[in-house]
């Protein structure tokens, strides 16, 4: 990360900005900090300024990292994306478009600063990493408890097993692209300085294809749906993101996959809440059992349990079963379950169980209903002063 700073203030727009002010606000702020247009003094200055709008931008224009950042601030930001993530996917060469730039100039200076997926191009002669995918799988509250495998189907490309990614037919070869000699990108003087795009013939990519691979059509990957099996973890929770090398995008050129990031979302429980690694559940008993005491049975992660009522319990009072919450997620063990008991006042009484708590009602003195007491001493001191 380069800023702590509100990203809406760094931009210098509201909350309910839409992407298009954003785009417009960023591109005005990027052409006025770019360390190529100020004097050398002031160079350093103006490289963390556009890192900071440029990441700004970067999350405001992303829907998805939008509203993580909205719900979390930074530390949503900071406990889902790399830094790589974060730029990757952000639309940097289209808001230029209307102004000549297709790179150039800003091209150079997202990659100078060790900036990502900014989406500039350049001349890459040799194969280059494939792009990370992104997938969300909703499971059970037991599942994230005790850990599932799951099969996923998801899009990505494959590098075409006709040209191996080269895009050019077997047998032929590529050529160097005329209009660049080769360099992928092409000077165009604009004002007081010259400013460098992608080629428009190859692309930024220095060759042409005069014989595509018939296949994939020159572009040395096609698209297909992957079968997967994924392995869950126990103790995983909403939020919680799942990283498989080597399972994204395959690279052009042939070259090497990016990854697959899965992101999962746990279904609430019926009964259970989750706090941490330990779960809550209310119980209720009838008032009978917690004023004589006993047995209950009460529901766990596997299976029912049984489990001592003191006699005189009261309402809201919470036993705790160790070890029957969450297993711990990289760790031994596993949290608490807490079970909190609920004293339940019958209804619908009929005559003759009425006078008997009449009768029972009655009986009682203060040694019967301690709190009661306590709690009318209390008030009488207090209205007393």
């Amino acid at each position: 990360m380069t800023t702590k700073r509100d990203y809406y203030e760094i931009l210098g727009v509201q909350k309910g900005a839409s992407v298009d002010e954003i785009k417009k606000v960023y591109r005005n702020l990027a052409l006025k900090h770019h360390p190529d247009r100020v004097s050398g003094d002031k160079k350093k200055e103006a490289e963390e300024k556009f890192k900071e709008i440029s990441e700004s931008y970067a999350v405001l224009s992303d829907t998805q990292k939008r509203a993580q950042y909205d719900q979390f601030g930074h530390a949503g930001i900071d406990s889902r994306y790399s830094a790589e993530d974060i730029f990757r996917g952000a639309d940097f060469n289209n808001i230029f478009e209307d102004l000549g730039f297709s790179g150039g100039i800003f091209g150079d200076i997202f990659e100078s600063l060790g900036m990502f997926g900014g989406g500039f191009s350049s001349r890459r002669s040799g194969p280059r990493r494939g792009r990370d995918l992104e997938y969300e799988i909703a499971i059970s509250f037991e599942d994230a408890a005790s850990g599932i495998k799951k099969t996923i189907n998801f899009p990505r490309h494959e590098t075409c097993d006709t040209c191996k990614g080269d895009g050019a037919m077997p047998g032929t070869k590529k050529t160097r692209c005329p209009t660049c000699q080769g360099k992928g990108q092409i000077l165009q003087s604009t004002g007081f300085f010259s400013i460098r795009q992608t080629c428009p013939n190859c692309r930024g990519e220095g060759d042409v294809i005069k014989n595509p691979c018939v296949k994939c059509a020159g572009a040395g990957r096609g698209k297909v749906t992957k079968k997967l099996e994924v392995n869950i973890p126990a103790g995983v929770d909403t939020g919680s993101r799942l990283r498989i090398l080597g399972e994204g995008e395959a690279g052009p050129k042939g070259g090497a996959r990016g990854d697959l990031y899965i992101y999962l979302n746990v279904k609430d429980h019926a009964i259970f809440e989750r706090h941490g690694y330990d779960i809550i559940c209310n119980v209720p008993v009838n008032f009978p059992l917690a004023a004589l005491g006993g047995e209950i049975e009460v529901p766990a992660l596997n299976g029912n349990v049984m489990m001592k009522i003191p006699e005189g319990t009261q309402s809201g009072r919470v036993f705790r079963l160790t070890g029957k919450g969450i297993k711990r997620l990289k760790g031994y063990g596993a949290g608490d379950q807490l079970v909190r008991v609920i004293v339940e006042t019958p209804t619908h009484l009929n005559s003759q169980q009425k006078r008997m708590l009449k009768e029972f009602s009655a009986s009682c003195n203060d040694k019967v209903n301690p709190l009661s007491k306590s709690f009318m001493d209390k008030a009488k001191r207090l209205f007393r002063k």
